[in-house]
């Protein structure tokens, strides 16, 4: 349980055009200590990583002006940024959804409503992958 671990020193671009799930998972992921920047489109999470380098990025799908595929694709392709693992953040929980976002290449994939207990638990394991090849990385 997260509420047993160290909490981690991550800094999180959360980047999703629904207000209610801003809220929720910026408020529950700085209460376990993280640094939450929020964007309520890829155009605006773009703009803010001109002055914020997060640890990692979640990343809503389905949003106006840019959408997180959108989004992911001008941050794997900005040697800035491209180290940053992307995690896809979702409502849509069909069969094939999650392996069509890993194959497109983001490093994660989280569905929604996330749930707020395990919610620090939930992204870990999306990003175990990328948590043994990433040097000083996210454990």
């Amino acid at each position: 349980m997260v509420a047993c671990q160290k909490p981690p020193a991550w800094s999180i671009l959360l980047v999703d055009d629904e207000p209610d799930n801003l809220e929720v998972v910026a408020e529950t992921l700085t209460f376990h200590g993280l640094t939450v920047r929020t964007a309520e489109n890829g155009q605006h999470g773009l703009e803010i990583m001109r002055d914020f380098l997060p640890d990692v990025i979640l990343l809503d799908l389905s949003m106006p002006k840019m959408d997180g595929w959108a989004m992911r694709d001008c941050v794997k392709s900005d040697p800035r940024t491209r180290h940053i693992p992307v995690i896809a953040l979702s409502a849509h929980a069909m069969a094939g959804d999650k392996e069509r976002a890993l194959e497109a290449g983001f490093d994660g994939y989280m569905t929604k409503p996330v749930s707020v207990p395990t919610l620090l638990d939930d992204l870990r394991v999306a990003l175990s992958p990328n948590m043994a090849s990433r040097e000083g990385g996210i454990t």
